[in-house]
């Protein structure tokens, strides 16, 4: 078990966020879920906790109800190698959320992630700042990342 794991806070939909996430990532599984039993406090049988696990990342649930909502201020950061990863990833996770600038996304259930390709940090990270700017003003006006568009810009193409 990791020393320190995310810990997410679900209104009733632990389990069906379990299963979307898992179904998402290649690597991934769900682990130890425990239900309600006749002492409630909610259904018997429905989820109360649950354990899953992202590309090693290990993740735990709660079905705590409405008090608790995500924002943006936490997100996940997901390092893709090719566009192609970028273009799953945001497919699938943006279904039923939000896209933002700068290939943030919510998803269904109201997470951020953030979806971007290895390509803007080694592009961003150029030791000509006129270069590393055009990339900035171009991923600034990007929903989604596009590493061509990102390219392009570094080479004043655009």
């Amino acid at each position: 078990m990791q020393k320190i794991t995310p810990f997410l806070w679900f209104d009733g939909n632990a389990e069906e966020a379990m299963k979307f996430y898992t179904s998402i990532f290649k690597n991934s599984k769900i682990g130890e879920i425990k239900r309600l039993g006749d002492a409630g406090p909610g259904q018997k049988g429905s989820v109360i906790t649950g354990r899953f696990q992202i590309e090693g990342q290990d993740f735990m649930v709660l079905n705590g109800g409405p008090t608790f909502k995500f924002t943006p201020a936490i997100s996940f950061f997901v390092d893709c190698e090719t566009q192609q990863e970028v273009d799953e990833l945001w497919e699938k996770l943006s279904a039923g959320g939000e896209t933002m600038q700068c290939g943030w996304l919510k998803d269904k259930f109201g997470v951020s992630w953030q979806i971007i390709p290895k390509a803007l940090g080694e592009l961003l990270g150029d030791k000509d700042p006129q270069k590393s700017q055009r990339v900035m003003k171009a991923m600034m006006k990007m929903i989604k990342i596009d590493v061509e568009g990102l390219k392009r810009a570094y080479e004043g193409k655009e």
